[in-house]
């Protein structure tokens, strides 16, 4: 891994870091510690990131993906240890196509890393483009834990 690597791969997991509201800016913030704690981590592999010393490991990434709601895939390729090609996405069921089973909305939202609270929202919306469906139909056939 180059240093180039190293700090394109930090410099978006500190915004990411920041997005989710760990204050990692101020000296008395907590927010390596904080962040440390939830993702079951070592303060001092977010240190060693943060300070661009070295990149975290395979089980501390995929803890810090977690956490910081990202899908660890993406985490992977961010960090150049692999590549799309390494990790290629599942095609898609063709849309009509004779005895192919459609993607469900909830395996859509599993496959986008959709986070857990954004989850009956993304499928609510995501629901209303269904071609020769409505928002109302769609909920009839899928109702959400929240109905």
């Amino acid at each position: 891994m180059t240093t180039g690597e190293l700090d394109r791969f930090a410099a978006w997991i500190e915004e990411l870091i920041r997005r989710r509201g760990f204050d990692i800016d101020s000296p008395r913030g907590g927010g390596k510690s904080r962040l440390a704690d939830e993702a079951g981590v070592h303060r001092a592999a977010i240190t060693r990131l943060l300070q661009r010393q070295s990149m975290p490991d395979l089980e501390t990434t995929r803890r810090l993906a977690q956490v910081l709601q990202v899908p660890v895939r993406d985490m992977l390729i961010r960090s150049g240890r692999l590549t799309e090609d390494d990790l290629p996405l599942p095609s898609a069921p063709t849309a009509g196509a004779a005895g192919e089973r459609r993607l469900t909305l909830e395996e859509a939202a599993d496959g986008l890393g959709v986070a857990a609270e954004q989850r009956e929202m993304f499928i609510r919306i995501a629901g209303q483009f269904l071609p020769g469906t409505s928002a109302a139909t769609h909920e009839e056939r899928a109702p959400l834990a929240s109905d």
